[in-house]
Order: C-alpha cells, then structure tokens, then sequence
C-alpha cells in the first residue's frame, strides 16, 4: 500500500493539476484567449497528469510484487498495457 508521504504528494500532485485546469478554464472564459497559451497550459496538465499515472503504475507495480502475484510476466504486462 502507499505510505503516507507518497499518498500526500499524490494528493498535492492532483491539487496542482487542479489549479492548472482551472487556469485553462479562465484563460478560455476571456474573450479572446492566447490559443498558444491555452495549449502549453494543456499540455502542461496533461503531462502532470500521466507522471502521476505512472507513479500510481508503478506502486500498482511494486504491490503486486510485494504480494507474490507478479509470479507470471504476463501480469505486470497487463497492468502496463492497460495503464500506460
């Protein structure tokens, strides 16, 4: 399971992603918004949003592990191909 200090950086992690797409949201309520900052502030959020994917990825990982059931490649391999 996730200790505390990884489970608060998580939730900061997703506070600020928060922030970010409330940003965007202001910037498209203008009434003539910077396209080209709306898009870095996109993909901004979006790249925050799969680092964070993948840091839940790898603690999915690392239980499975921990647990004995990573007995077989092909399930860590599914939990990839299905998260990442």
């Amino acid at each position: 399971m996730i200790n505390e200090k990884d489970r608060a950086a998580m939730v900061n992690r997703l506070a600020r992603i928060e922030g970010q797409l409330r940003g965007i949201q202001k910037m498209m309520a203008a009434e003539a918004p910077d396209c080209e900052m709306v898009a870095q502030q996109m993909s901004a959020a979006r790249k925050a949003l799969d680092k964070a994917g993948h840091t839940m990825l790898a603690c999915m990982i690392e239980e499975h592990i921990r647990s004995g059931m990573a007995d077989e490649a092909a399930e860590l391999g599914k939990l990839i191909s299905k998260y990442a």
